[in-house]
């Protein structure tokens, strides 16, 4: 099983469709909400190289945000790394 992690705000509505978009496909994520635990930034932004929010993590390999995902969707990348092949 691959390991998905997601750093998000609670009122972020970018975080809100990037969960949508792997809720729908099926799955299984681990949400860092920053608003919850502020200490986990730090650790966002070493990972990601970048502040903003959502930043996504498949396998430990950095996607990147919203539109990130996005796009690696509509490029039809997404389900292989899903493993949804």
């Amino acid at each position: 099983m691959n390991k998905i992690e997601i750093y998000t705000k609670d009122y972020c509505p970018y975080c809100h469709r990037a969960k949508r978009l792997l809720s729908d496909k099926g799955a299984v994520f681990i949400e860092y909400d920053l608003v919850a635990q502020p200490a986990l930034a730090p650790q966002m932004e070493s990972r990601a190289q970048r502040r903003t929010v959502p930043q996504i993590f498949i396998d430990d390999r950095h996607i990147g945000g919203c539109d990130d995902l996005f796009a690696l969707d509509q490029a039809g990348q997404l389900d292989p790394l899903l493993r949804h092949i």
